[in-house]
């Protein structure tokens, strides 16, 4: 992975790289077991001191996101372990079942009824074949049921797959619930301890997210003429979105980014001809004069790691997956607005 920062970001420089080295781990790029640079090396190559990078690695150590070892530097965690270890077992269904009565009693269901109301749904269930059922835990409620959606897509009719943010995890116990009870748990990277802990009986694993064709295609089409503002919620993942739009559209020579709690930015946007936000920043859709393209920034499950991460996983639960027919939903473009995704969001 390529580690930079970027002075002309309004964006601390330890703010940066936290953020860069989080993205890089929740994307794909820095995988479980691989070593970083030393403090040294990193604050050379990036022109920062030494105290800004041990800062930053101190932060991602007490987050569990890297760890270091005397004598063999400082490496990504490997949580694999972890992850295959959260499997759901015998008393974990008897929590449940144990919860479904309390909530059948709660709504005035009998004990004869509510076996009843199950023989019914395992005859059902029996009769439509086994479905696997897939947790994908985001951060935003539309970007995450895109994902959702993306996965589903993928994996055909013998899996289902529904979105749940973390928000509503920490909040709405029948959330919860519906989490500890799903088959499988998908989220980002560095999200995974924080949801695992939320999510004990489930398996919780994570897969990579990359821009989506559609952002890809979008900022490929701009008009080399282009003003354009990059904006963000978050301002420690600035530096990425700026470098992937230069990546995607290398013809756009004038491009300045800032993030919704900037001072200054109306006057930005005022001067875009096309601004580019992050998927939980569209508070910024509000301030764009007439005529301004909006594109967002939004990215989607990479369908590799959906083979390799997920697709064994629903074998070995004896749910072959069916691909579903045709390719996976494409977006909507709306008048005056790249709507990339119909929403508005991602993790």
């Amino acid at each position: 992975m390529e580690f930079f920062i970027d002075r002309e970001l309004p964006v601390p420089l330890r703010t940066q790289l936290q953020g860069l080295i989080e993205y890089g781990i929740a994307c794909g790029e820095l995988t479980p077991g691989e070593t970083l640079p030393s403090v040294r090396e990193l604050a050379e190559k990036i022109g920062v001191a030494p105290v800004t990078v041990s800062q930053v690695y101190a932060d991602l150590k007490a987050a569990g996101l890297i760890d270091a070892r005397p004598g063999s530097g400082t490496f990504v965690t490997d949580s694999l372990q972890a992850r295959l270890a959260n499997r759901a077992d015998a008393s974990g269904l008897h929590r449940h079942i144990d919860q479904l009565i309390d909530d059948s009693h709660a709504l005035g269901i009998r004990s004869t009824e509510l076996v009843a109301l199950i023989s019914a749904r395992v005859f059902y269930r029996d009769s439509i074949g086994p479905r696997f059922h897939i947790v994908v835990v985001g951060l935003f409620p539309e970007a995450t049921s895109s994902y959702a959606r993306f996965i589903a897509a993928r994996l055909g009719s013998a899996v289902t797959a529904e979105p749940l943010t973390v928000a509503a995890l920490e909040r709405e116990d029948a959330a919860k619930a519906r989490a500890n009870s799903a088959d499988l748990v998908v989220t980002f990277a560095n999200r995974h301890r924080e949801v695992a802990a939320l999510v004990p009986n489930t398996k919780v694993v994570t897969i990579s997210f990359t821009p989506a064709e559609e952002t890809r295609m979008a900022l490929a089409l701009l008009d080399s003429l282009a003003s354009v503002a990059v904006v963000s919620r978050f301002p420690e993942f600035l530096p990425v979105m700026k470098s992937g739009v230069q990546r995607f559209a290398p013809h756009v020579r004038e491009i300045a980014a800032t993030s919704v709690e900037t001072p200054g930015l109306e006057q930005l946007i005022a001067n875009a001809s096309v601004v580019i936000y992050a998927s939980g920043a569209e508070s910024v859709l509000a301030l764009l004069p007439e005529g301004v393209q909006a594109i967002e920034y939004r990215h989607a499950p990479d369908t590799g790691d959906i083979e390799r991460v997920i697709v064994p996983i629903i074998r070995a639960a004896g749910v072959p997956p069916q691909p579903a027919d045709g390719p996976t939903p494409r977006r909507s473009v709306a008048r005056g607005k790249l709507n990339v995704n119909q929403e508005r969001e991602t993790s």
